[in-house]
């Protein structure tokens, strides 16, 4: 880590974590399967249910016992433990109980489309079903699943977990559980670098695999070989190989067999395998050649830089790049199986670094514009509908040709060993230098170590704030009073910059800050709804029962107060704030409004979700997948009053994906999230202040920048803390008509 990164990081480990004021009940939690951002302690372990009967071919026996023992001891609200009490809530609403392993299958098939969480939910019903009937044969292949959801999830601590306690429940067939739970702890051992460890665990996966599985083993360990350096066992177990029947694997196969030439030092030998697969006719029916040949191109620049050609090496990736614009976007598990663990952020990553190498700053720029919208297509994976817009990058020159004489953009793009930021003016785009590297993993623990330290309200904030902001701020160059969006990228996206000190002041007293998902976006946004009207909706404290969610009284004192400025202002609360009247009313809506609880699904951010009530006590929710679907093209302004409601997950080192991008992707114009738990008393001084500004007559980035200091100057909200929660996202020129 570089020295000052090292110094802002080390200052940060001594604080604490507070409590959230807001924090949503426990029991929302376990009951929806879905993980805080702190680790929750686990609920007590429920009475095992009685076996109604005991499954055919397997005999019960103290295994459910025993599991439930041991997930009582996974401290974390996506536990096996809270995923076996949805799986049983889920069960008791299907109308057609099927055989727990149709649920496995159900799982398999949900995780290859990547519908993960759908795939948790389907494994977490094959869990229930082997607790309660005591069959350890279908415990096994539940934990099998629910490792295999989490592993493409990312969430490689579960994944291990559950694949350990499937190791525990062979089963009938061994072969079933034993080699996929083993390469899945490779598979993590591999992402985690530890290769020496995912050798191993490959190797016991291989032993105990059925043949069909077999091949997925051993490419898996054939590039974990690569990566650790035994080149000759790697060489060994690729030419020990058959030729595979399935074509996604045989082209896997290809490109494993160029990494190893490159690892080789052979790259005129890598270049042909890579060319010639490059050149291989695909059958177009099947949908994703396309993407294969994107892949092949990937190979032929990394061998081309390899030989020394920078320039051919670029032109291979721009036609790489090409190539993924045309391939369908699908969630695409092949990666994972074979062990590759890569995706086409790494391709638009190393277009970057290449064209920033020769000098090409807009060249650089404009990609990763595109990148971000390509992410998004991969995330979203055919699973919503997107707007058009939001998934078209516009190039360089039209960006600032739309910016007025004091805006400045700032597009930040993290890469694996260093920062790049690009500086957008009327004048033109320049790209600044940081005076250390900053990779990717050190800012990942920079923005870490200072959300914690907000979070926990240290009385070192001052300190660490202007080294984070001599870091990342200084080599800007903004002048003070320039109109600021900020493009983040990676972990910057958890990074509260107006939080940032410069020149001895806070950014925010500085600049008016505004984010964006993409300078693209933002622009389109800031063209499609300029003005809003003066219409508010407001939603409140949800009435549910308590067990669900605690009630959120200060919410509604919150929306009645921040309505006064907008007479004849539509309100909801208590059993009213319901999903129904938000689904009827916020498409007719100009200015949107939300007091009320809000979860963050890390697992597959498009089942994040806010909290509504059906009117008797029970809970609804909005899920962001839904919001996809809702035609919000007349909303203005929509603010998301709860906890954490901005965040999500990152994707491969982009954007966020979660409400931001829902509500966008809907055609909403602007956006205030937050991006920790929030203070009520402080968050109802820096709503109404936001809100009056608005209301007469100020734009949003500046009501945003005047809300943000009133309560910065009231002593007792001061930390940062109680007043840069809150990010405006999108449209920050809007205005409501007077």
């Amino acid at each position: 880590m570089t020295a000052l990164v090292t110094l802002a990081f080390s200052g940060l480990l001594v604080c604490g974590s507070a409590a959230a004021n807001c924090a949503p009940d426990a029991a929302l939690l376990a009951t929806s399967g879905l993980a805080s951002s702190a680790p929750l302690a686990a609920p007590a372990a429920a009475p095992v249910p009685q076996a109604r009967r005991a499954a055919p071919a397997a005999p019960a026996d103290g295994g459910s016992r025993e599991a439930l023992a041991a997930l009582a001891r996974l401290q974390d609200a996506d536990t096996a433990l809270s995923l076996a009490a949805e799986g049983a809530a889920l069960y008791a609403r299907e109308r057609v109980k099927l055989d727990g392993y149709a649920y496995c299958s159900q799982a398999v098939e949900l995780a290859d489309l990547g519908e993960l969480r759908e795939s948790a939910r389907a494994a977490s019903m094959a869990l229930h079903v082997a607790l309660e009937t005591g069959n350890p044969d279908l415990l096994g292949k539940a934990y099998r699943d629910l490792s295999i959801a989490f592993s493409y999830a990312g969430q490689l601590e579960r994944a291990e977990q559950f694949a350990t306690l499937a190791l525990k429940y062979p089963g009938l067939d061994p072969t079933q559980v034993l080699g996929p739970a083993n390469k899945i702890l490779g598979d993590v051992r591999a992402r985690q670098g530890r290769y020496a460890e995912a050798i191993a665990y490959y190797d016991q996966a291989e032993k105990g695999s059925s043949p069909r599985f077999q091949p997925l083993v051993q490419a898996s360990l054939a590039n974990a070989l690569i990566q650790s350096g035994d080149l000759a066992r790697a060489r060994s177990t690729l030419d020990a190989m058959p030729e595979p029947a399935d074509r996604a694997q045989r082209a896997q196969l290809a490109r494993t067999r160029g990494k190893l030439l490159l690892a080789e030092n052979q790259p005129a030998q890598a270049l042909a395998v890579f060319r010639q697969l490059a050149d291989t006719p695909v059958d177009a029916a099947a949908g994703d050649g396309v993407f294969y040949r994107a892949w092949a191109l990937d190979g032929m620049s990394r061998s081309q830089a390899a030989l020394g050609d920078d320039a051919a090496a670029a032109a291979s990736l721009d036609q790489a790049l090409d190539e993924f614009e045309r391939a369908r976007a699908q969630f695409r598990s092949d990666d994972f199986k074979m062990g590759l663990f890569s995706d086409a952020q790494s391709v638009f990553e190393r277009a970057i670094a290449l064209h920033d190498k020769l000098g090409q700053v807009e060249r650089a720029f404009d990609i990763s514009e595109r990148s971000r919208a390509r992410a998004l297509l991969d995330s979203i994976a055919g699973r919503a509908d997107l707007n058009s817009n939001e998934t078209t990058a516009l190039d360089v020159q039209t960006l600032r040709a739309g910016l007025a004489p004091d805006e400045v953009v700032v597009a930040f793009h993290t890469l694996p060993d260093h920062l790049v930021a690009w500086v957008l003016t009327r004048e033109g785009v320049r790209e600044a230098h940081f005076p250390t590297a900053l990779p990717r993993a050190d800012l990942v623990k920079l923005v870490e170590a200072y959300r914690t330290a907000l979070i926990g309200r240290n009385a070192g904030i001052v300190t660490a704030s202007d080294q984070i902001g001599r870091l990342l701020l200084a080599p800007l160059q903004i002048p003070a009073g320039k109109r600021l969006l900020i493009v983040p990228h990676g972990p910057l996206h958890y990074l509260p910059f107006q939080a940032l000190r410069l020149d001895g002041k806070y950014l925010i007293e500085r600049n008016p800050v505004a984010l964006a998902p993409s300078v693209s976006i933002a622009a389109r946004l800031a063209a499609h709804a300029p003005q809003a009207q003066s219409h508010l909706l407001g939603f409140g404290n949800p009435t549910v029962a308590a067990s669900v969610a605690a009630p959120l009284p200060g919410a509604e004192r919150e929306v009645r107060a921040l309505a006064a400025d907008f007479p004849g202002a539509r309100l909801f609360f208590g059993e009213q704030a319901t999903r129904a009247n938000f689904d009827e009313y916020a498409p007719q809506s100009q200015l949107v409004h939300v007091a009320s609880h809000a979860l963050v699904d890390t697992l597959d951010p498009l089942h994040s979700k806010v909290l509504f009530t059906d009117g008797d006590g029970q809970p609804v929710y909005l899920e962001a997948k839904d919001v996809m679907a809702l035609k919000l093209d007349g909303v203005a302004l929509l603010t998301l009053s709860a906890c954490e409601s901005g965040l999500g997950r990152v994707e491969n080192g982009d954007e966020v994906l979660g409400f931001t991008r829902a509500f966008l992707s809907a055609g909403t114009s602007s956006l205030l999230a937050s991006l920790w738990p929030v203070s009520d008393a402080a968050t109802e001084k820096l709503m109404t202040t936001f809100y009056g500004d608005l209301a007469h007559g100020a734009n949003a980035q500046d009501a945003m920048r005047d809300a943000q200091r009133a309560v910065l100057a009231n002593p007792a909200t001061a930390h940062p803390y109680y007043w840069a929660p809150f990010n405006l996202i999108g449209n920050w020129r809007l205005r409501v008509m007077q």
